[in-house]
């Protein structure tokens, strides 16, 4: 059980690193959601490669069903990705992160009460929404922003981060919808990471964008992509061991990462009362995140 944790924490590195390196690198919007969605497939391919030369093929077998839900789950994902990649040049990393993990927490915690009734008794749901209260609270304080701060939180801002999460509560309930619960981890992992990448690819043509192919910026933003793709797999085994409540709290430990890297790597401005603001609010999504382990 030990190890299971410790597996559920891989993502929160990989997905805390992902937008330092994304935003490193620069470029557009369309040119971080291709270098994601490229990334991911090459994790994808290398898992399914690794599983067919260890003499163990059954690893990734997949009925067509399962491929193409699982096709469609990771193409919907981009959804989400678009709207964080938008909102970290309107917001920062540092104030979209946060936000975005509420908004994932929420909506993941519903989902998994509602839908596939996790925190069944009263004493799990009075411990899960309380700590989801909790993470809340944290999450309003990492956004309070001064009028000098050049990035804000607007509504405007802030209700287009929460329609495109959409996308990311599809994704994070994807390994325990009922069509896939005899599909075998590694099995549904690559056409999920194919599903990112085509729908990274209908983005750039849809916008009109299809010159971000001869951009150096469209190859650099893989690098983010195999951060990503490193945890995406690792949140499949951990979320079908520990449930989408527990496993995916435990990922969005990420905020943490991204939030602080956000300020000393990328050197988003904060004023002295935004960062006291933004350290005690990261206290709390941890401890609330921690709590939530709790609600069984």
């Amino acid at each position: 059980m030990v190890l299971t944790y410790l597996l559920a924490l891989v993502p929160a590195v990989g997905w805390g690193i992902m937008p330092l390196i994304t935003g490193k690198v620069g470029g557009s919007t369309i040119n971080q959601t291709f270098g994601i969605g490229a990334g991911a497939t090459i994790i994808g391919l290398i898992a399914f490669l690794t599983a067919q030369l260890s003499g163990n093929p059954g690893a990734v077998v997949v009925s067509a069903r399962g491929f193409w839900i699982s096709v469609i789950c990771g193409a919907l994902w981009s959804t989400g990705q678009i709207g964080q990649f938008v909102s970290f040049k309107r917001m920062g990393v540092s104030n979209t992160i946060p936000l975005s993990t509420v908004f994932q927490l929420i909506g993941n915690s519903l989902i998994g009460v509602i839908i596939f009734g996790e925190w069944h008794s009263t004493t799990a749901r009075l411990i899960g929404f309380g700590a989801l209260l909790v993470v809340i609270i944290g999450a309003l304080m990492t956004s309070v922003t001064d009028e000098s701060s050049g990035k804000r939180v607007t509504v405007k801002n802030f209700f287009f981060l929460l329609c495109t999460t959409f996308g990311y509560w599809v994704y994070s309930a994807f390994p325990k919808i009922p069509w896939l619960k005899d599909e075998k981890s590694l099995g549904i992992f690559l056409p999920e990471m194919i599903g990112i990448l085509i729908g990274a690819v209908i983005y750039t043509f849809a916008s009109g964008n299809a010159k971000a192919f001869k951009q150096r910026e469209q190859y650099l933003n893989i690098f983010g992509g195999l951060s990503w793709g490193i945890a995406a797999l690792a949140y499949i085994f951990a979320g079908r061991a520990l449930g989408v409540n527990v496993a995916f709290v435990f990922t969005q430990m990420n905020v943490v990462i991204a939030t602080i890297g956000g300020v000393l790597v990328l050197h988003e401005h904060k004023t002295r009362r935004e960062m006291a603001f933004t350290i005690a609010g990261i206290i709390l999504i941890v401890a609330g995140s921690i709590l939530t382990a709790f609600a069984h």
